[in-house]
């Protein structure tokens, strides 16, 4: 299941994502990533969670970054949640191809039953009809 926290930017997306992320660590069994593009937010996420940042990776589009989160998954069986920071950023993905970017999102999200949860810098009004229904705030 993907999940999307949308807003424009400077809304305090980020802010929500890792509240969200410290919240549900404590109550998972399973492991809990955060993926994002720098590691600001490294000393603000529990100790719990398996901060990554993806341009030490050196991930420069969609399929890369497909592939980087499949090598995620291969090395560690038990995640049950994925969180993405700066979505469009971290996958280089341009307003066009949200709605395949969240395809394939989603693909690995059911394929693996690990629940993805993303932030998308976008006003709620400007996104595809598909990203839409996945919205669970907007800021």
């Amino acid at each position: 299941m993907i999940q999307i926290i949308t807003g424009d930017k400077g809304k305090g997306k980020t802010k929500v994502l890792i509240d969200k992320v410290n919240n549900e660590v404590k109550v998972v069994t399973g492991s809990v990533v955060f993926i994002d593009n720098n590691n600001k937010h490294l000393y603000e996420l529990s100790n719990r969670v398996r901060m990554i940042n993806c341009t030490n990776y050196e991930v420069d589009n969609l399929e890369m970054f497909a592939g980087f989160i499949l090598g995620i998954i291969s090395q560690n069986k038990d995640i049950e949640k994925i969180y993405i920071d700066n979505f469009t950023s971290v996958t280089y993905v341009k307003p066009e191809q949200i709605s395949y970017a969240l395809d394939i999102m989603n693909k690995i999200s059911e394929k693996y039953n690990i629940k993805i949860v993303l932030s998308i810098s976008k006003n709620e009004a400007d996104l595809p009809e598909c990203a839409k229904e996945k919205i669970v705030i907007s800021l």
